[in-house]
């Protein structure tokens, strides 16, 4: 146990980056301002980058005696994550992306958290906030049920076992039962490591104490290919593992089946003049749009609510998580794709 009087344990904080010049040092200095009680060091994995994001990285680890900076050549995630994990040092590791802003006492928290519960990996809320029109409108969308359903990390909670949480705080004799992050998985790999750690029998623990502040991405096109990506390495996690499908991932791909199908439907039926056809055609389009005006309607009403501008941008702020998540689940990983990522998992099987 930790506490007053008690000694805690040694902490290294992760993280991997590409392209992060923008964030990185805001990033690390609310890391250095953390009110750990214990040691703690910070190991920055950092891929290729079109930015100066090697450079302010280098300068903040000469700044900085705790800061380790360590190369991710393949620019992966969870390569990112691994070569972090082999350098660092503590007992517990946590894990932060180079865009998330943390409060002064989130590995406290988290800590703590693990000790309390007895859980391998802790977590709490995305807590995406915007600094722009448009970011502010996918900020409201990714906090809400209709945009990205029901998971405590996104809509809060209260505190209790996951199926997966945001970022976490973790045993590091959790992630070496389980093998570490799988280097295939170049999205979804906390989701999935989140999984093999519950099917060896730990357990996975949402609090909603712990808040991570995310800054969404700044404009549509950037929107779409997050969400599709999203999309196709979820269909790869249920290719892997079929027993993970739920209604809640099969809806956005079953939406974008039935609008499709549905406008095609109408268009066709229109040409050749059977009109009764044709409006039974539109009912799914129709019917998609008058839920994505309510719901838009009723997340801009929501307190603090916003403003004219932030809230006309919702509908289409919606339309494209959901239509570019369940394209990308639709279309999935080719088997060229596949065949060119590394061998770890990809049968099936879990390290």
């Amino acid at each position: 146990m930790t506490g007053a009087g008690r000694e805690w344990p040694h902490a290294s904080i992760v993280m991997t980056v590409v392209n992060e010049e923008r964030h990185l040092r805001d990033a690390v200095e609310r890391l250095l301002e953390q009110d750990y009680p214990g040691e703690l060091d910070i190991v920055i994995a950092v891929g290729p980058s079109r930015d100066r994001t090697r450079a302010v990285a280098d300068d903040i680890a000469a700044q900085h005696p705790h800061v380790r900076i360590v190369d991710n050549p393949t620019g992966r995630t969870p390569a990112g994550l691994n070569a972090a994990i082999a350098a660092a040092k503590g007992e517990v590791i946590v894990r932060i992306d180079g865009h998330a802003m943390v409060p002064t006492d989130y590995v406290r928290i988290g800590v703590r958290t693990l000790e309390e519960t007895g859980a391998d990996n802790v977590g709490g809320i995305m807590a995406a906030q915007g600094t722009t029109e448009f970011e502010r409108a996918v900020a409201r969308a990714m906090t809400s049920r209709f945009g990205v359903g029901g998971a405590s990390f996104h809509v809060g909670g209260a505190p209790g076992p996951a199926l997966t949480v945001y970022l976490g705080c973790f045993r590091r004799a959790a992630l070496e039962r389980v093998g570490g992050y799988d280097e295939s998985m170049v999205r979804a790999q906390d989701w999935e490591m989140n999984l093999r750690i519950r099917q060896s029998g730990g357990v996975v623990w949402f609090t909603p104490d712990m808040r991570v502040t995310y800054r969404p991405r700044a404009d549509l096109g950037s929107l779409a290919r997050q969400y599709h990506d999203y999309g196709r390495w979820r269909r790869e996690v249920a290719r892997r593992h079929p027993e993970t499908l739920s209604i809640r991932y099969l809806t956005p791909p079953a939406a974008v089946v039935g609008v499709g199908m549905g406008v095609v439907l109408a268009g066709v039926c229109a040409a050749t003049g059977r009109r009764w056809v044709t409006a039974v055609g539109l009912s799914a389009p129709l019917t998609y749009l008058a839920a994505t005006a309510a719901a838009s309607a009723q997340s801009a009403l929501t307190e603090p609510r916003l403003s004219l501008r932030e809230a006309v941008r919702l509908p289409l702020v919606y339309a494209t998580m959901h239509g570019s998540w369940g394209t990308g689940f639709l279309r999935g990983l080719s088997r060229a794709e596949r065949a060119a990522l590394p061998d770890d998992a990809l049968d099936g099987d879990t390290p």
